[in-house]
């Protein structure tokens, strides 16, 4: 009875991951094209709105994380999947720049309540220390958003124009996310009991976890960064290695699977190791793919499906490590502290990514991307020093 329960709400809360990531972190990659067509306005202030939004959901995760922890994550995503949606209806009725702008800040706060760090919370308040099939199963799901949300953003710009398709997700938030968190998340149940000699109010690291906090956050920082550089920079990389942008699209495609794939694999071992290996195969596979990249080995595909996987580890590492270290008492709030730092760096990365790639050219971003996954290779060994004394 109670796997039935966890499947149901592994599935709920995946379909909204889809939506949620789909209709926020993944909208402008179909629709700013669209935008600056019809508006004139300038393509890198579209783009630079979703840093705006990501600079306001890391801001708002602390917070966010304290609420699931005292409420649970039922009424925090409820809430989300309505910001989400007034967020995606002011962007779609915008008049102007300003107002489009200010939609993504709205749309910002609905992101820090809604994806991956707030379902992981959520989760870690509904299962304890028993989430962690839980976080895996999400990320799974949360895998395929762009892969189902590109393409029905294309078919629905197609249809209805970049306005349209805007106020058709929001809907969407209304129709079916909202419903799905209402009827299949359950209310949470009384908080966990905090540690010995943990203070039952206590929401941040205690004295001894402090080192291993701040490398967990680092490396999360990191590797944020690195991640938001290649996803907005990927395909001008790889044509500066002499690909044609048909080829650069299609093993961009190989990213993906390669993140599904690593998930399934996790999934399957059942957490059979602790989560501490899951983030040291990630960092491992990602330094090995960015270092492959940079050295300008014709193997492209072998990098990139070697980024993919360890991108896919990271997630659940960055889910699943937290609960392992720290316990679930103090889970929901860590984990939006967490993820401060780290949305951030999303932020920031890609604008600096362009401003390196301008100056020293693709050559210095690849550098510097095999430098960062390096930085996270090392760090993490300081994390297993830290975690075994």
């Amino acid at each position: 009875m109670r796997e039935r329960g966890l499947w149901r709400v592994t599935s709920a809360l995946g379909l909204v991951e889809i939506l949620n990531w789909g209709t926020s972190y993944y909208l402008l990659a179909v629709l700013a094209g669209p935008v600056a067509a019809d508006t004139g306005w300038p393509l890198p202030w579209i783009v630079g709105s979703l840093s705006a939004g990501l600079l306001v959901a890391g801001l708002a995760l602390p917070r966010i994380g304290r609420a699931i922890g005292r409420h649970g994550g039922r009424p925090v995503l409820a809430t989300a999947s309505a910001v989400l949606a007034l967020g995606l209806a002011v962007i779609g009725l915008a008049p102007s720049l300003p107002v489009f702008v200010a939609g993504w800040l709205i749309l910002g706060l609905g992101m820090g309540a809604g994806l991956y760090d707030a379902a992981f919370a959520t989760l870690g308040r509904l299962y304890g220390a028993a989430a962690r099939p839980a976080i895996s199963a999400v990320t799974l799901w949360g895998g395929f958003a762009s892969t189902v949300c590109w393409p029905l953003s294309a078919v629905l710009v197609a249809q209805c124009g970049w306005r349209g398709t805007c106020l058709v997700y929001a809907g969407l938030h209304l129709a079916v996310s909202l419903p799905l968190i209402l009827r299949a998340l359950p209310p949470a149940p009384p908080r966990p009991e905090a540690a010995p000699g943990e203070e039952p109010s206590g929401t941040g690291p205690r004295a001894g976890e402090q080192r291993a906090f701040r490398l967990l956050a680092a490396i999360m920082t990191v590797g944020g960064a690195a991640s938001a550089i290649v996803s907005v920079h990927l395909l001008t990389l790889l044509q500066a290695q002499g690909l044609a942008l048909a080829a650069a699209v299609a093993l961009g495609a190989l990213i993906g699977p390669a993140q599904v794939g690593a998930r399934v694999i996790e999934m399957a071992n059942r957490g059979r190791h602790h989560p501490l290996w899951t983030l040291t195969a990630a960092m491992g596979l990602v330094a090995l793919g960015l270092a492959l990249l940079w050295a300008g080995i014709p193997a492209v595909g072998l990098a990139l499906v070697c980024y993919g996987a360890g991108n896919g580890l990271a997630s659940i590492a960055r889910g699943t490590l937290p609960l392992a270290l720290f316990g679930p008492a103090r889970y929901a709030a860590l984990v939006g502290r967490l993820a401060l730092p780290n949305l951030l760096a999303q932020a920031l990365a890609p604008s600096l990514g362009a401003l390196l790639i301008a100056r020293g050219g693709p050559e210095a971003a690849l550098a510097l991307l095999a430098a960062l996954a390096a930085t996270n290779v090392v760090l993490v060994a300081g994390l297993w020093r830290v975690a075994r004394s």
